[in-house]
């Protein structure tokens, strides 16, 4: 079991429940030397690294493997999963994964800082009517 530092739509509970197939505890986690950006057209953001920035988001905790290939599937061909140390809102460090935009796909991020609250208000709705169907990911074999 290993830990998911999320930052865009994973950060809602019931899309991340849904994608990963799995209820996890999670907490409120930050993330030093990553900027987080809107996608061209997407309702979601990319990270990159970048000196002296800080992402806020979620950490999800003790993920089963099964949860693992159904998030990379999810991500995509434009993410790279990454190991990194994200701190918690008490101060303590914990070792996690998150998925890190591909250089080669940066021409896609829009200048700005995504805005969690504006997607919850604005993009949630658009974004899950989109991926109506990662909840049905285990029927390609990734159960």
């Amino acid at each position: 079991m290993q830990h998911c530092f999320t930052y865009g739509s994973l950060m809602c509970e019931d899309i991340m429940s849904a994608v990963s197939g799995a209820r996890c505890r999670f907490v409120a986690a930050s993330l030093d030397g990553y900027r987080r950006q809107p996608v061209l057209g997407q309702a979601y953001p990319g990270m990159v690294p970048a000196v002296g920035a800080c992402v806020s988001g979620v950490l999800y905790l003790d993920l089963p493997a099964s949860a693992w290939p159904r998030l990379d599937r999810f991500e995509g061909e434009e993410y790279a999963r990454r190991q990194v140390v994200v701190r918690l809102q008490d101060g303590r460090l914990e070792t996690a994964w998150t998925y890190v935009f591909r250089p080669e796909y940066a021409a896609r991020l829009v200048d700005g800082e995504w805005d969690f609250e504006r997607f919850l208000h604005t993009g949630k709705a658009r974004f899950t009517a989109q991926y109506v169907g990662f909840d049905a990911l285990e029927g390609d074999g990734l159960a």
